[in-house]
């Protein structure tokens, strides 16, 4: 745990506070909370793999199975992006943002819970890209329905972006930016999938006519 303790504090070096012993527990438990949910992302993937795979065509229990490894590879990539390149970056901003002004002093609770506010929203959030794909690929979705919506999404990921991060504004726009790159990714893919998907019913029909 130790170890593991030290790779979260990362590039920081200031000793944290504790205000009482059940911080050192509570700090603990959420370690072990992000470690848990990150290694049992592709097995929860499989097992509702494994709940819809009765309901698909044998086209599309392949297609399911193919995107259960990509699943964990985006949540492990998110958190590695919230990790090493959103948290860093927005924690010293906001320390520089007050240095002349006051001392700043952390309790472990209030980093971990930044830590975790920040990163954990970006490794579920890297999943929808293939999330996206993989409902587009099985008829659920397609790119046009989601330009459409694409007003309303942003206002819902802004808000999203409210609950999820730390009570700032600079917090929010930190996390609400990147979440709307995603979604514009997410529908680029989706194009991609559709036109595949459209092709090769087009070549099925084409055939079926041929014979």
């Amino acid at each position: 745990m130790k170890k593991i303790y030290l790779f979260f504090m990362g590039s920081f070096d200031d000793p944290l506070l504790i205000l009482g012993p059940g911080d050192i527990m509570w700090i603990f438990f959420h370690i072990a909370c992000v470690f848990a949910f990150a290694g049992t992302t592709p097995i929860v993937a499989y097992q509702l793999w494994m709940f819809v795979k009765p309901g698909l065509q044998p086209q599309e229990r392949r297609v399911t199975l193919a995107y259960i490894p990509g699943l964990f590879i985006l949540f492990i990539a998110g958190l590695g992006f919230g990790y090493y390149f959103v948290f860093p970056n927005l924690l010293n901003f906001l320390i520089n943002l007050g240095k002349d002004m006051m001392v700043t002093s952390f309790t472990a609770e209030k980093y971990f819970d930044f830590l975790i506010k920040t990163t954990l929203p970006f490794g579920i959030a890297f999943e929808l890209p293939l999330v996206m794909m993989f409902l587009t690929s099985i008829g659920v979705l397609n790119p046009h329905s989601l330009t459409k919506l694409r007003k309303y999404a942003y206002f819902i990921l802004v808000i999203i972006a409210s609950m999820i991060s730390p009570p700032e504004f600079i917090s929010h726009i930190s996390v609400a930016v990147p979440l709307i790159l995603i979604y514009e990714i997410s529908i680029i893919l989706s194009k991609v999938v559709f036109n595949r998907r459209r092709k090769r019913q087009r070549d099925i029909n084409m055939k079926g006519k041929s014979i």
